[in-house]
């Protein structure tokens, strides 16, 4: 399981416990996003919290399914497209609790979610194009300016907590060991008012947003696929596995 989930006073907590990196295959992300779905639906939960165990929040994919299969980008991005909607339209608010690295996936959870806590452990990146892909700006627009997106996007840099919080995205940066009261407590602020207009109040608030996210994303989805067409991308996957440089063709 690479997940868990315990349900109490109306507030659902998803642990993700996938060791080493909490980075999910394929299967990994279409149960992710049953799973929200389901949570979603149930009259018992009022409030989602995600964390995670291990090192970091959320590696993203699984680089080592595609290294080995690169035709499974087809199930990742679907898998990944499924989770990212299940949390940015889910009925109930989502709130997300970051601590150490947040990258791919783990950035487009974070962007989809309605409330971001991040401990100051938390490093918040987008390395896609040195793994031969595409994908998480989307997310990330909805965190951060454009050109601050764009920057990290080039360069493969990381920011820490504390400039996604001087940039609006987080809304309280606390110690690791105070990551998880802390969203809990925000949960159950919300979860003691009424359901029925914090969940008109979702919809609301993500009807009157700038553009369609899941149009942006499945947009960049179709780069994904077509990045995958040329030999640099495989190459930047193998190198990734095999823990070397990757030596790209001169173009």
């Amino acid at each position: 399981m690479v997940y868990e989930t315990d349900i109490q006073n109306g507030i659902a907590e998803v642990v993700f416990n996938n060791p080493p990196v909490n980075a999910f295959d394929s299967k990994g992300w279409f149960s992710i996003a049953e799973h929200l779905t389901t949570l979603g639906k149930d009259d018992s939960v009022k409030v989602i919290v995600i964390r995670a165990e291990g090192k970091g929040f959320c590696a993203g994919v699984d680089i080592k399914e595609l290294a080995a299969d690169s035709t499974r980008i087809v199930a990742v991005n679907k898998g990944n497209y499924d989770t990212f909607a299940a949390i940015h339209l889910n009925p109930k608010p989502v709130i997300v609790a970051l601590h150490g690295f947040v990258l791919g996936g783990g950035i487009g959870i974070s962007g989809a979610a309605d409330i971001i806590v991040a401990s100051e452990c938390a490093r918040f990146g987008v390395p896609e194009v040195d793994r031969g892909a595409m994908g998480g700006g989307a997310h990330l627009q909805r965190m951060f300016p454009v050109q601050k997106v764009r920057y990290m996007y080039y360069t493969g840099e990381f920011i820490d907590a504390q400039e996604a919080y001087r940039l609006g995205a987080v809304e309280r940066v606390v110690a690791k060991d105070e990551l998880r009261s802390t969203a809990l407590a925000m949960a159950a602020k919300i979860a003691e008012k009424s359901s029925p207009m914090i969940q008109l109040a979702k919809e609301a608030l993500t009807g009157i947003e700038d553009g369609n996210l899941e149009d942006k994303y499945r947009w960049e989805q179709g780069f994904t696929l077509q990045a995958y067409t040329e030999g640099d991308s495989q190459e930047a996957r193998d190198a990734f596995v095999e823990k070397r440089d990757a030596n790209f063709s001169e173009q």
